[in-house]
């Protein structure tokens, strides 16, 4: 069986192992979701990921409510990814843009207009906002007419993704965002052919892949799912009838890989008791399959070891060790993670984490 440090293609993607950098939304943009400077320091500093998936990043602006994260829809966010991603490849890595529409998680007063949904409901709790937390509206339920545009948003994105240089693209379809809304029935209330039958729910995610592979191509396309347990308020009454559907219909798109994340009943991020669907996924999505989610390098070599992954995406692990791949070939101690400055927009906690080599010199 391979090992974490084996090479892997993704695709049209040659990765040099199996350790991806998973997607971290990290607030360094501007207000008008523009990187910064600073991005294309912490990216390259972490070129030797397998691959890196980029902070989820704004197909429009209504679909992006985080404070301060990155967008793909104006020509001023694509010359900002530019020397992002130039510095990625100077390093010698390869990252794709993970696309993103929050659907209902965000607040009209980032956006500028009322949430959007698969139906008129609210996330439970609060959200980030420039003014501080805020407890989330009632979304409107997209109407039918209004899907065309939608997929339209994704096309330009990845239209714009390419331009800027990255190596392909992800859908991101998970994490209670607008597709996990269309997915999963509790979010999901519609009685057209968006809603309703397992099939229906499903078919917003495949006409996003079908337009986003249309001009990536399929071998630059990749999607996230997050199929047990609820997230934000988004849950499955049989996630199985659903999600491993979904995964043989991306299997017969033929993107070049699927992500999981998948919480646990220990999980450090999210926790649920909802068995892990990886084992029936795997059955349905004949690509490479890449788990994610509360690993470490023992956890994520025994599912390599047990083919029920092809490699292992690292999130919070990456934010404090730049030099990840580096430290698990050598079982060198990782950097502690601050988490007070997560999103804190300055360059601590960011790109001053140090590297092997650097303590070394």
């Amino acid at each position: 069986m391979p090992s974490l440090f084996d090479p892997i293609q993704l695709g049209a993607i040659h990765a040099p192992n199996r350790i991806l950098m998973a997607p971290l939304t990290r607030g360094r943009a501007t207000r008008e979701a523009v990187p910064t400077a600073m991005m294309a320091d912490y990216y390259a500093q972490r070129a030797g990921a397998g691959l890196i998936i980029s902070e989820a990043t704004g197909i429009s602006r209504e679909g992006l409510g985080w404070p301060y994260a990155p967008g793909l829809w104006t020509d001023e966010q694509v010359a900002g990814w530019v020397p992002v991603i130039d510095a990625v490849h100077a390093a010698g890595g390869r990252i794709v843009a993970q696309l993103w529409h929050m659907g209902r998680q965000v607040h009209s007063s980032v956006t500028g207009g009322r949430p959007v949904s698969s139906s008129a409901t609210a996330s439970p709790g609060t959200i980030h906002t420039y003014d501080g937390k805020q407890p989330h509206e009632t979304a409107r339920a997209l109407g039918i007419d209004e899907i065309p545009r939608i997929l339209d948003d994704y096309a330009l994105a990845t239209r714009n993704a390419l331009a800027a240089g990255f190596d392909g693209v992800q859908v991101h379809a998970a994490n209670g965002y607008l597709i996990d809304q269309f997915l999963r029935d509790g979010a999901n209330h519609r009685t057209d052919a968006y809603g309703g039958s397992p099939d229906n729910r499903i078919r917003l995610l495949r006409e996003v892949t079908e337009r986003v592979a249309s001009v990536a191509g399929a071998d630059r396309t990749s999607v996230r799912l997050s199929p047990n347990g609820d997230t934000q308020g988004v849950d499955d009454s049989d996630p199985a009838s659903v999600f491993v559907p979904a995964a043989r219909a991306l299997h017969d798109l033929g993107v070049a890989f699927l992500e999981l994340r998948e919480q646990g009943p220990a999980g450090t991020f999210g926790r649920s008791d909802v068995a892990k669907l990886s084992p029936l996924i795997r059955d349905a999505f004949g690509g490479p399959l890449v788990l994610n989610q509360d690993y470490d390098p023992a956890q994520g070599q025994a599912d390599l070891d047990r083919g029920v992954a092809d490699a292992i995406a690292f999130g919070r692990p990456y934010i404090a060790n730049p030099d990840l791949v580096e430290r698990y070939t050598r079982g060198a101690a990782l950097n502690p993670l601050d988490k007070d400055t997560l999103y804190s927009r300055g360059p601590e906690g960011y790109v001053d984490y140090p590297t092997l080599a650097r303590a070394a010199a």
